[in-house]
């Protein structure tokens, strides 16, 4: 073993440049894995700190105690509780302060007239809390708000908006406010918690715009009197509390916001990330693995000799290994050192695309360090295993052949074994699209299609090289045969390396194709369901904004302009006991402006007591017209309702629709999220939209737009998600590119006599860079060509089975151009790796190069 170890030192030094592709995969995807890891923990640690300074003084919160919680959302909403408790619990023993909490949508107007945040994070308005001690934000600059009209905002909301203390602008409740800026705050000693916004006003004011009636809060804080702890207010609170009301630590509140930043932000965000990393290092699997393949492939005559001294095979396969290790473990502990550096770089990053990463040194957890350092190792260690068993089993009798060049070839045991996985997948992905709808069947018949081309890809790539190399014989000449022979040579080779490049073209493939199904889907379902003229919208996604006035709709039917104009409002409510979204709206407005499809009862008849909702909705919950169906609401009062209209699709008008007479004794903060316009025969859309946009600007200026603008505004979210996909896809191909370049040096290594020859024949060195570039295109070309319709069909996949596993229609839509462009990046990042392998092969001395054994 000492033997081995001496040896594979010795290799390593003599031939450092052969496994710098290899480090430089396992570094970039180390750190990125950690540097995904560390940023997770800093975030949270740093919400934790900044949530439990915010809130130090708050020693419990009083609060309903249930929540109705609707499909798709984790924080429920709660029943008001009423302010008149606040002088209760100022009598209870050990409180020394209590104050109402009253919080709501409003969205602030900058100084350039558009509203600041709201795609996203939520945008807050409150009372301005007088005790400092329970107030989570710290007045920084100005005074508190002492009469109508005066607020204090956060000073990250001021500076996004260009407003300053003593400007005046409009604040979205969402009737629109004229309030002064007289104060700036902080949340936390941040400048705000995020990107949300917030904006205190006078009690007054937050009980006249943010709720339904006067008296009611959201909760009620309370400091804790000297001696007291949290637990110990909470249970003297306790007795005070009236049924249905609760009390929770200051700690636990604490612990919950963090926990909702968490389920809402962190998880998804660190999860996105941790699932580019491992695409990152299957990518790099397939470069190390190839690395490896070919050194051992090259050092046959050597391993041979090795045997035939006297080393057992175990001694040859150990040295391999332990070359592995060393750039395993070299390379993933300056991966660790990378990843460390990312995370410190995206702290730096974060507040200047907007996003206020809290103050706090980068928290290095053990797990963040260990795992990924094991992943690395593993990664590099298990792709030159395959390799390394290889060089074991290379017979001494080896040391007398000519050559050393790796021919192996396809199989027919592997032209078989991937037959039975491409038919396997073609079982399993229609299993669960067409058969029985599921993601989980769908993702593994996915899982065996990737598997079937990386163990068919030797099998198709004589084929595929020939074909896509056929055009180069008469545009390059002698030139362009040679780059396709040498790309021929090892269809194992010329698959292994073009495999990293597939996956990775694949992927992106597969969002481009999954993206532009979203956005077709869209743009049918605004098509189908929405027979308007223009829309008044909101944010199309995230829960920024406070919603568009409920009397925005009533003035825009006044235009003479105008036939009609409906507004959608929403409400919560247990149906049945379970928490659904509700459509608050007029009935038949509605009926005229969306396509419900086929309506069974009449949606005239709903009143203050009926409600209508979509054939899925019923068959699920066993109703048809005439039964009854018992509404719980936040309010915590509960009223039997008569299913009067059954109508048949829901993307738009939601699954339960009751009126706004029956929503209103229980309503909180009223709002609508669109309000759709037809316009009378006659009226053009033009004509229409500038009179809508006329009245809408009394109401907080939101935005007009026509059925295709507001189509398209809604798949918005699509393209800020593909442009992320894509900037972190581009690691994947860098490491693919890196596979590419360094199987390119180290077969002009393997061909140094041969390429003395073609040069001592009359190859200018011109001719051999081309050479050399075509065949790095080509094997590019290879992968590309198999990565798009590898991609274009796992997005098939997950588009149908979303369909079948969703109420809502998904359309299946391939986009030519972003494919195409998929396509050159793939071929440009061949021609790419082929540069630096070509100008090496163009410096060899011709003399030395045909002497070469």
């Amino acid at each position: 073993m000492n033997a081995a170890v001496r040896l594979s030192v010795s290799s390593l030094r003599a031939h450092k440049r052969r496994f710098a592709g290899t480090f430089l995969a396992v570094f970039l995807g180390v750190a990125f894995l950690a540097g995904t890891l560390v940023m997770g923990d800093t975030l949270r640690a740093s919400f934790d700190t900044m949530f439990g300074n915010a809130t130090s003084g708050t020693d419990a919160v009083v609060r309903s105690a249930d929540a109705i919680t609707t499909p798709g959302e984790s924080q429920g909403v709660r029943q008001p509780v009423d302010t008149a408790l606040v002088s209760t619990l100022e009598r209870v023993p050990g409180v020394a302060a209590a104050a109402p909490d009253i919080e709501g949508a409003g969205q602030l107007v900058g100084k350039n007239g558009k509203p600041i945040g709201g795609q996203g994070p939520p945008t807050l308005a409150g009372n301005w809390i007088t005790d400092p001690k329970l107030n989570p934000y710290q007045l920084a600059e100005g005074r508190a708000p002492q009469k109508s009209g005066e607020v204090v905002v956060n000073r990250g909301a001021a500076k996004k908006g260009d407003l300053e203390i003593g400007d005046t602008t409009t604040l979205r409740t969402p009737d629109p406010v004229k309030v002064t800026i007289v104060g700036l705050a902080t949340f936390g000693g941040e400048d705000g918690m995020a990107q949300v916004t917030f904006t205190g006003m006078t009690r007054a004011d937050a009980e006249k715009y943010l709720t339904a009636r006067p008296g009611e809060a959201a909760s009620i804080k309370v400091r804790a009197g000297p001696g007291v702890s949290e637990k110990g207010l909470v249970d003297r609170l306790t007795p005070a509390l009236p049924k249905g009301v609760e009390a929770i630590t200051g700690q636990e509140s604490a612990q919950e916001n963090t926990d909702m930043i968490s389920s809402q932000f962190l998880t998804i965000f660190t999860t996105f990330l941790l699932v580019f990393s491992g695409i990152a290092l299957l990518v790099a699997t397939f470069s190390i693995h190839n690395t490896f393949a070919i050194v051992v492939a090259q050092r046959t005559r050597e391993n041979a000799l090795l045997r035939a001294l006297g080393a057992s095979r175990r001694q040859v396969t150990a040295t391999t290994l332990v070359e592995a290790t060393v750039v395993a473990v070299t390379a993933s502990v300056a991966g660790l050192a990378g990843g460390i550096g990312i995370a410190a770089g995206l702290q730096a990053l974060f507040p200047a695309i907007g996003f206020p990463f809290p103050d706090g040194n980068l928290v290095i957890s053990a797990l963040s360090m260990t795992l990924p350092l094991a992943v690395g190792i593993v990664v590099c260690l298990g792709s030159a295993l395959l390799p390394a068993a290889r060089a074991g089993r290379t017979a001494p009798l080896a040391a007398l052949r000519e050559t050393a060049v790796d021919a192996s070839g396809a199989s027919r045991t592997r032209a078989v074994t991937g037959m039975g996985l491409a038919a396997l997948a073609v079982a399993a992905t229609l299993s669960g699209v067409l058969v029985s709808p599921s993601l989980w069947m769908a993702g593994l018949g996915a899982v065996l299609a990737l598997a079937a081309f990386v163990v068919l890809g030797p099998v198709a790539s004589t084929t595929a090289v020939r074909i896509l190399g056929g055009p180069l014989d008469k545009l390059r000449g002698v030139t362009g045969g040679l780059a396709r022979r040498n790309a021929l040579r090892s269809p194992k080779r010329t698959a292994a390396t073009a495999s990293a490049l597939m996956i990775g073209v694949a992927v992106v493939s597969l969002f481009t194709v999954f993206g532009a199904s979203l956005k077709a889907t869209m743009d049918q379902t605004v098509s189908r369901s929405f027979a308007g003229d223009v829309a008044v919208s909101t944010p199309s996604f995230g829960a920024g904004g406070s919603g568009l006035s409920p009397r925005l709709a009533g003035a825009i039917q006044q235009l003479p302009e105008v036939d009609t104009a409906v507004g959608l409002g929403r409400g919560v409510a247990q149906v049945d006991g379970k928490g659904r979204a509700l459509t608050v709206t007029d009935p038949l407005a509605l009926e005229r402006t969306f396509d419900l499809g086929k309506v069974e009862g009449s949606l005239r008849a709903l009143g203050t007591d009926g409600i209508a909702i979509t054939r899925t909705e019923a068959d699920k919950q066993h109703l048809t017209t005439g039964d009854q169906a018992q509404l719980t609401f936040t309010d915590g009062k509960k009223q039997t309702f008569t299913v009067r209209a059954v109508y048949g699709q829901s993307e738009l008008a939601g699954d339960y629709v009751i009126t706004r007479a029956a929503w209103a004794p229980h309503r909180t903060q009223d709002s609508d999220t669109l309000v759709a316009v037809s316009f009378k025969d006659g009226v053009s859309t033009a004509a229409g939209k500038t009179a809508v946009e006329k009245a809408a600007a009394q109401y907080g200026n939101p935005e007009v737009q026509t059925r295709d603008e507001y189509a398209q505004s809604s798949a918005g979210g699509i393209d800020m998600m593909l442009t992320l996909v894509y900037a972190l896809l581009a690691l994947a191909v860098l490491i693919a590119l890196l596979g590419i370049a360094n199987t390119l040096t180290l077969a002009i290594h393997e061909r140094t006599r041969e390429l003395g020859l073609l040069r001592a024949v009359g190859q200018t060195r011109p001719q051999l860079r081309a050479m050399v570039r075509w065949e790095s295109i080509l094997v590019a070309a290879f992968g590309t060509v198999g990565g798009l319709g590898l991609g274009a069909f796992l997005g098939w996949v997950l588009v149908k089975a979303s369909d079948g596993a969703s109420d809502s229609a998904f359309a299946f839509a391939v986009p030519p151009v972003q494919l195409l462009v998929v396509a050159l990046v793939g071929l440009t990042a061949g021609a790419l790796a082929g540069l630096r392998p070509a100008r090496r092969a163009a410096r060899l001395d011709v003399l030395r190069a045909i002497a070469t054994e």
